[in-house]
């Protein structure tokens, strides 16, 4: 059939113009878009987008991004309803996701015997002492957050340092970063440990010289005390979480992805989604244990999107502080040990295979060289096993998290795969203390190497590991930028050149965990038709002395088009 184009003569056009303005005069609405919710101008604005300078003003309309750009342009979308936060100076960016944090700790570090910021043996013995006056014999105290390599009398406690101050009840305390604690002797008597007691697969029982347990016990081995922890007066997983939504958004943050998470966890998540108590946007990761359920269930993702589940998280190793992180050659401090391997091939490979073909991501612990490459080595295997044409995702965007020391032949393998490294760059400046003594001079060519897994080509989605570290986004990105303590101490040749540009690390907490978590067409950036998610800091990240970022503080949040959070007198 042959299309005909009829030519609307020029008089006749004109009269359709005509008529078209009329309408809009006698209808108002028709030619003025609707109002924005919000309005956000008064300092910079940070869209995200390659190569893009901060525009003057930002819209937020039915919970997306309405319009970012000219102030005059965006001030046609105010409307008598509409919010206007003037920024008086601070800066907006996308929000920011902690692409590695453990969300019920975090909450649960606030509501217990909180140990994050002791500072010596001496304090650690000080606040027990003071904390066990109040309790009766028999009492179980458990508290969360000591790490010793910056004291000064540089050593793990021991049962014998918390005997001298609460010999009448047990007294269990884990190290900072979930790898370890440290028990004194009630609590090891009542968990059943003794010189006797045979250490569990992929854990250790520290022993003093004459092979008694010196109180530290290391990974797995922490399960042993599991029936005392017990016993302790615990918050429950939705008291938790509740803290943890006053606590994360006052930080910034704006989404989280929540590793090792159970079953109940998860659950609760949901049901605060559905009582409208979630101020973050979650993406979870399971626990192996809970692996079952989510296979059963597929993907999921409550109505609105701001909790979704579909990641199970492993373990290759343990950690480098209690050197439980697996190395290929032993420990430059501890010639007997090369660290413990968590991860078994013949648990892991079906598994992995099951998770290409339904569609799970999967998230796999990796710290030493050894540890990181054994994980490479497993999806390398199953990738292998499950061509893309029988993946329900050809590109499965897997994780390793941490990536903490690498060969370097295993670097580019990232890129390779299109495995994710999701890295915490707080680990660094706190790890600089004891790492060139774990590691030696070589290793540290490939640890935290941040820049080089970025040059290769691979995507590094930036986190905290809160509650083993403190969970602040200004901290992280100050850590990326500057890779140095917060007093300015970085140590003889700790790799400076592997400090990331302003730009990379605003990616590693916008771009890259929305990409990581299969929703860059959704966030990540503030362009219109994307969600609104917004940070807003009072220290402009992007221009700001480095010394200075980490002394800013988190303004105001805005999450999926809803405050979220707002300072006191802001």
């Amino acid at each position: 059939m042959t299309r005909r184009i009829i030519a609307i003569p020029a008089p006749l056009a004109l009269l359709f113009a005509l008529f078209a303005a009329v309408v809009a005069l006698a209808d108002p609405a028709a030619a003025k878009p609707k109002p924005a919710d919000i309005i956000v101008w008064g300092g910079p604005i940070y869209t995200g987008e390659d190569g893009r300078g901060p525009v003057e003003a930002l819209a937020v309309r039915d919970g997306v991004v309405a319009a970012a750009g000219a102030r005059r342009s965006v001030a046609r979308l105010q409307g008598p309803g509409t919010e206007v936060i003037d920024l008086r100076g601070a800066a907006a960016f996308p929000g920011f996701t902690d692409a590695h944090v453990h969300l019920q700790g975090v909450g649960a570090r606030e509501l217990t015997f909180n140990l994050d910021t002791v500072t010596s043996l001496a304090d650690l013995v000080a606040r027990v002492k003071a904390r066990a006056a109040g309790l009766k014999p028999g009492d179980v105290l458990v508290g969360r957050g000591w790490i010793e390599t910056h004291w000064p009398e540089a050593r793990f406690p021991t049962r014998r340092d918390l005997d001298a101050v609460a010999p009448d009840i047990a007294v269990i305390l884990e190290r900072a970063d979930g790898h370890a604690l440290v028990a004194n002797s009630a609590a090891l008597t009542r968990a059943g440990i003794d010189a006797k007691t045979t250490p569990p697969s992929g854990g250790d029982i520290l022993k003093e010289p004459d092979g008694a347990p010196s109180g530290m016990l290391i990974d797995n081995a922490m399960d042993l005390m599991g029936p005392v922890i017990a016993a302790a007066p615990r918050p429950t997983v939705r008291e938790s979480l509740a803290a943890t939504m006053r606590v994360y958004p006052a930080r910034g943050w704006t989404g989280a992805h929540n590793m090792s998470v159970d079953w109940a966890e998860m659950l609760a998540l949901e049901a605060l989604d559905a009582e409208g108590g979630m101020k973050l946007r979650v993406y979870n990761a399971v626990t192996p244990q809970a692996s079952e359920k989510l296979f059963a269930s597929g993907p999921r993702r409550s109505p609105d999107g701001l909790v979704s589940t579909r990641a199970i998280k492993f373990y290759a190793d343990g950690a480098l502080g209690s050197r439980g992180a697996a190395l290929f050659e032993p420990y430059a401090d501890s010639p007997g040990s090369r660290g413990l391997v968590l991860l078994r091939a013949e648990d892991a490979d079906p598994l992995f295979a099951r998770a290409l073909k339904d569609g799970i991501q999967i998230a796999t612990h990796g710290i030493g060289d050894r540890g990181n490459a054994i994980v490479l080595d497993a999806y390398a295997r199953a990738f292998a096993a499950v061509p893309p044409a029988q993946r329900a995702i050809a590109a499965p965007r897997w994780r390793v998290e941490h990536a903490q020391v690498l060969r370097l032949s295993d670097i580019p393998r990232f890129k390779e795969m299109g495995v994710i490294a999701s890295m915490q760059p707080s680990h660094a400046i706190g790890d600089l203390y004891f790492a060139p003594a774990r590691l030696g001079p070589t290793r540290l060519d490939g640890a935290y190497a941040w820049r080089s897994l970025l040059e290769s080509g691979a995507v590094i989605a930036g986190g905290s590991d809160a509650p083993v570290e403190q969970g602040d986004p200004l901290i992280e990105f100050y850590a990326a930028t500057a890779r140095r303590a917060l007093n300015g101490f970085q140590g003889p040749d700790w790799r400076p050149q592997e400090a990331v540009s302003r730009a990379q690390a605003l990616a590693m907490f916008t771009t890259a965990p929305a990409y990581t978590a299969f929703e860059e067409k959704e966030r990540g950036r503030l362009v219109k038709g994307a969600r609104a998610d917004v940070s807003i800091f009072s220290v402009d990240l992007m221009t700001a002395p480095l010394a200075d970022i980490p002394k800013g503080r988190a303004l105001a949040t805005i999450v999926d088009g809803k405050i979220a959070y707002r300072a006191d007198g802001w």
